[in-house]
């Protein structure tokens, strides 16, 4: 629970384990175990830092746990992660997508005024996203990619290419992440909108 208050204190049950924004605040002393994010205080209301920081955090205690069987690739949350951050900070509509799904539902809406943001670090899920980029150009759709650097097979295949270092599958998330945040905070400011409040959002959000 990155963002939690006081009112957590009635309700604590033992065994509780939280993932915090910082050390010494009293919430967390109810907690029987905590790991921290390691970033300074958030100021921005989008929240990008403490959505990298967790990551870090979450990635440390994953990879203590073991590999987790039965699923495949891992930057479907990073798209999502993405996805939001273009509707939080440029009030643009956008929805992540798993590579596997393109032709259950997304591939319905690719022409040539529909931007698609791939996410294609070489990874074990790479051919399939070769594929993706390939069925996105065959209906003249916009393609930009984030891609592992010196890619020349994603370079000619892309109308726009991030790079980003060759890394362990395991931190493609994070290196992927930056550049999402990046594209929203730069389309935001061509549209003249407010990166650090966007409008109808808190920094803090009460819920019941």
């Amino acid at each position: 629970m990155p963002e939690c208050g006081e009112d957590r204190r009635p309700r604590a049950r033992p065994g509780g384990r939280t993932v915090a924004g910082g050390a010494g605040r009293r919430p967390h002393a109810l907690d029987d175990g905590v790991l921290y994010t390691p970033v300074g205080p958030e100021i921005g209301v989008a929240s990008t830092k403490s959505f990298t920081g967790q990551l870090v955090a979450l990635y440390r205690l994953a990879v203590h746990l073991g590999r987790t069987k039965g699923a495949r690739g891992i930057n479907y949350p990073v798209a999502l992660e993405g996805a939001l951050k273009l509707k939080e900070l440029a009030y643009a509509h956008a929805e992540g997508y798993p590579a596997g799904e393109m032709k259950h539902g997304p591939i319905a809406l690719v022409d040539p005024k529909l931007p698609v943001v791939v996410l294609a670090p070489n990874d074990r899920l790479y051919r399939k996203v070769i594929g993706d980029i390939e069925e996105v150009r065959a209906r003249h759709g916009l393609v930009a990619a984030v891609a592992s650097d010196g890619d020349d097979d994603i370079a000619t295949r892309a109308d726009h290419v991030r790079d980003v270092v060759q890394t362990s599958e395991l931190l493609t998330p994070i290196l992927c992440a930056i550049p999402l945040q990046l594209l929203a905070y730069h389309i935001a400011v061509l549209r003249d909108c407010d990166v650090d409040q966007p409008r109808n959002l808190a920094k803090s959000v009460t819920v019941e």
